[in-house]
């Protein structure tokens, strides 16, 4: 269950650079309501993955208690934003003999249980949330979707119950991260009185949210680009098909410029914010910044240098981040399967002149992408920054209504005696 008590629906992302809780209701028309917004710089969180359980069980807490002081609500389970742990992505296929008759769960059932068995999953209830399967040498199953349906090798198929045919076949996408990663966040977040209701990786719920529906069906690439880390998601078909993680982000761009102008990190994400720009201009050699030096209190003392400096020093890191997801979706094989459309979400995305150098490395066609899928953000929360946390609300709410990305729910393999008898016999009778 994803929902808490009266219905309510709430998503904490995670990040490396700050701790986002919102609380929403059901709309009327399907679409989350958003009505508790909370923000809390992060703490204790590194590449996505806890490094200080006490500074970031703290800022899990702030935010968590902000959000529920603004919604007048109090929470009992959250779904949760997931970018550490190094996710990785794989897919399984299988194909099962119908034996001449349509297609119904039990067969539906017997596929998955091949598709987990060829993946290596221990246990039968690695569920679409993924909090249950074990997938082996330290990894833990978080998602598990069917991405690709087939009857007698006919394609497109996106609901195969009630179809008739000689073989049924399935592909299931299945994503893991590390055990003890996923462990350690899952204690912070218990030891705030929450309890999780499931894992998204964090480009997956940023697509969810931030997507058109053409994009889903066509095929796109989503770039999350957050502080510590940049992650990666294509969808094709209405799924996602393939899920990575480039261990850089915008708290790279920030600690270089603090390197190369020689000032603090507060004041070098100050000028990143204000001055920054992804590629160098004509008229950046004329304009001059000030600069305060490490460790001088004094703004007389502040430096005075040209603009093209600044930026000189944040477009190459820039560049080989767009360099390195390039790299990961040609290793992938679904560099193509992409298309030619890309959408940018997460706070690293907001500087200017992104699309425009993410569009000469990459060759494909970028747009900021915004949480379109939710109602009740005000204009500071619906950037690209907050995509992730709405996306989380919309894949909750997709457990009890159609939402975009939502494949038929994998059936699961029944735990007791009682119930695998009689899964037995209706199979066999």
């Amino acid at each position: 269950m994803t929902k808490t008590k009266g219905g309510l629906l709430a998503a904490l992302d995670i990040g490396c650079s700050k701790v986002c809780c919102f609380i929403a209701r059901p709309g009327n028309d399907g679409r989350p309501q958003v009505i508790g917004i909370g923000q809390q710089a992060s703490r204790g969180i590194k590449n996505g993955t806890v490094v200080d359980m006490a500074g970031a069980e703290a800022a899990i807490l702030n935010a968590v208690h902000a959000a529920e002081l603004m919604a007048g609500e109090t929470i009992e389970r959250v779904i949760v934003s997931l970018a550490g742990g190094h996710p990785a992505s794989s897919s399984v296929g299988v194909q099962i003999a119908l034996n001449g008759h349509g297609v119904d769960e039990a067969d539906l059932r017997r596929a998955f249980d091949h598709c987990r068995q060829t993946h290596g999953l221990k246990g039968s209830n690695g569920g679409a949330n993924g909090t249950a399967g074990q997938a082996g040498n330290g990894r833990q199953t978080i998602h598990s979707i069917p991405t690709a349906f087939t009857i007698d090798g006919n394609r497109g198929v996106r609901d195969p119950r009630g179809m008739f045919g000689d073989r049924l076949g399935v592909k299931i996408h299945f994503v893991t991260a590390e055990t003890g990663a996923v462990r350690n966040l899952t204690t912070c977040i218990r030891r705030c009185h929450l309890d999780v209701a499931g894992y998204v990786v964090a480009p997956f719920a940023s697509g969810l949210a931030a997507l058109a529906d053409d994009e889903l069906e066509l095929g796109v690439t989503v770039i999350d680009m957050g502080g510590g880390i940049t992650s990666i998601a294509v969808f094709y078909e209405g799924s996602v098909v393939f899920t990575d993680v480039v261990p850089v982000g915008g708290d790279h761009v920030t600690k270089d410029i603090a390197r190369g102008l020689s000032t603090s990190l507060a004041h070098a994400e100050r000028l990143k914010t204000l001055y920054g720009h992804a590629m160098v201009t004509d008229a950046d050699a004329h304009e001059t910044i000030e600069v305060p030096q490490v460790g001088e209190d004094d703004e007389a003392n502040a430096r005075q240098v040209p603009r093209s400096l600044l930026v000189g020093i944040v477009q190459p890191r820039l560049e080989e981040t767009f360099e390195l997801v390039r790299s990961y979706l040609e290793a992938s094989g679904f560099d193509k399967l992409g298309g030619r459309r890309v959408v940018l979400t997460g706070g690293a995305s907001l500087l200017p002149g992104m699309c425009d150098l993410g569009g000469l490395i990459l060759d494909k066609q970028l747009r900021i992408g915004r949480p379109t899928r939710v109602q009740g953000l005000a204009e500071a929360t619906a950037g690209p920054a907050y995509a992730t946390c709405a996306g989380l609300l919309i894949h909750g709410a997709a457990e009890d209504t159609a939402a975009p990305g939502k494949s038929p729910a994998i059936p699961q393999t029944p735990e007791s005696l009682f119930g695998r008898v009689g899964h037995w016999l209706r199979e066999h009778f």
